[in-house]
């Protein structure tokens, strides 16, 4: 898995694209998707954040929470636009931060209330994906993968019905 810094690296328009998305209204927002015990999934908006070294998010004692610690696997999706149908979207997995440091400064950066019962996650990042829906040029989606020889491409295609190939 990659950290949001290796993407970035390999491919700069889209992670700048997906972030300028998720960032839209100022602080990050987005839903975050985790998987529950019976395997099935759990969704809540969250507020990460991206950094240049890493995308973060805080998480309170919850469901999610408890999903994060148990298995790790988790997807992001941006919050629906204003201006735009366009859509961000990241998986791949979640491990707890242990850098106090690192913690410290995230959470006066994103004023985390102190005493709170939060920690703070970093996202690797294992597949992104920006879709445009429109506008003056042709929906397409553009998909990254976190794989060797895998070579980032954009993928235009019709209207829904007529979207064939897979991202996975």
């Amino acid at each position: 898995m990659a950290s949001w810094a290796d993407f970035a690296a390999a491919d700069p328009s889209l992670a700048a694209a997906i972030q300028t998305l998720v960032c839209q209204y100022g602080p990050g927002l987005g839903y975050l998707a985790t998987v529950r015990p019976d395997g099935g999934p759990r969704i809540h908006p969250v507020s990460p954040v991206i950094t240049a070294s890493g995308l973060y998010c805080f998480v309170l004692p919850s469901p999610k929470r408890h999903d994060l610690d148990r298995d790790g696997r988790y997807s992001l999706h941006s919050f629906p636009s204003d201006s735009s149908d366009d859509e961000a979207y990241l998986s791949g997995r979640a491990v707890l931060v242990s850098d106090s440091d690192l913690v410290a400064r995230l959470a006066l950066l994103m004023r985390a209330a102190p005493g709170i019962d939060w920690k703070l996650y970093e996202l690797s990042i294992d597949l992104a994906m920006y879709v445009s829906h429109g506008g003056s040029t042709p929906s397409g989606r553009t998909v990254w993968k976190d794989r060797a020889g895998h070579v980032p491409r954009a993928r235009h295609n019709g209207p829904c019905a007529e979207a064939v190939d897979s991202v996975q």
